[in-house]
């Protein structure tokens, strides 16, 4: 009986302990976000050190917008091209989801954290992908800041 009582106040923490995401949060979602990590649903963690693409976000005040791949270099800028997918935000009870679609596809993503530097999100697939906020990089102008 301990066991299962102990079991209760654990599973009651981690629902206690859910972020609850506002609209008025959504604006932390525009910017650019580099992957750190995936974890699978059997707790398996894959770590990612540098990455050739980072995720796009531009959010609008409806609630809507595009995700897009972009390539950061080392002058600061980014190589993009036309592929984007749309996105929306959609809140649900005590859930706040990505809805994407392209001409090809629809699909959703959870939003479980967001925050002015970190952005995880869950799939349908049970992965949990954790992002860093990011910028542009700039490695010409012996470190100055890249506008």
């Amino acid at each position: 009986m301990k066991k299962v009582f102990g079991i209760l106040l654990v599973a009651l923490l981690f629902v206690g302990c859910k972020q609850k995401i506002n609209p008025a949060d959504v604006a932390k979602i525009n910017g650019y976000w580099e992957i750190e990590k995936v974890i699978l649903e059997n707790g398996e963690e894959k770590q990612y050190g540098m990455n050739e693409s980072f995720d796009y976000f531009k959010i609008d005040k409806n609630n809507s917008g595009i995700r897009k791949k972009v390539m950061p270099q080392l002058d600061g800028t980014f190589l993009v091209n036309d592929t984007f997918e749309n996105v929306k935000i959609r809140f649900t009870d005590d859930q706040t989801f990505l809805d994407y679609s392209t001409p090809y596809m629809k699909w959703s993503e959870e939003i479980l954290v967001l925050t002015d530097k970190e952005l995880v999100v869950l799939n349908a697939e049970k992965k949990e992908y954790h992002y860093k906020k990011t910028g542009p990089i700039n490695l010409d102008n012996y470190g100055k800041k890249t506008k």
